[in-house]
């Protein structure tokens, strides 16, 4: 499988609900959603709130990514990732990066290139 990468540098094809929502594995998605419902403190979460075929295709989007700010700027921008943003590392990426590091680190190497 192709790696996909997100506008904000997360790795969507290491992403354990994109994996199971690909491979149609119920059981693997209800088991990623009670590990999320714990680790984030989000009861609200289930199975079916996190499918997902990825940030930068047309489909279903898990939990948070569903609702990202980064997303519809870098699709507004036209830019792959926001390694190739004119205004990498912005407030709205800083704050996110606070969450997700490794994003920042991913980012950080496309821009290498």
């Amino acid at each position: 499988m192709n790696q996909m990468i997100a506008y904000c540098g997360l790795t969507c094809t290491d992403c354990p609900a994109y994996v199971a929502t690909q491979a149609n594995d119920q059981e693997a998605l209800e088991n990623v959603a009670a590990e999320w419902r714990e680790m984030f403190n989000a009861p609200e979460i289930t199975a079916e709130s996190i499918l997902c075929d990825g940030c930068i295709v047309d489909g279903r989007k898990s939990g948070y990514c569903a609702m990202c700010d980064i997303r519809p700027c870098a699709i507004e921008r036209g830019v792959i990732n926001c390694a190739h943003c004119d205004d990498y590392a912005c407030e709205k990426l800083e704050g996110f990066f606070a969450h997700a590091p490794e994003a920042r680190d991913v980012l950080n190497k496309i821009r290498e290139v």
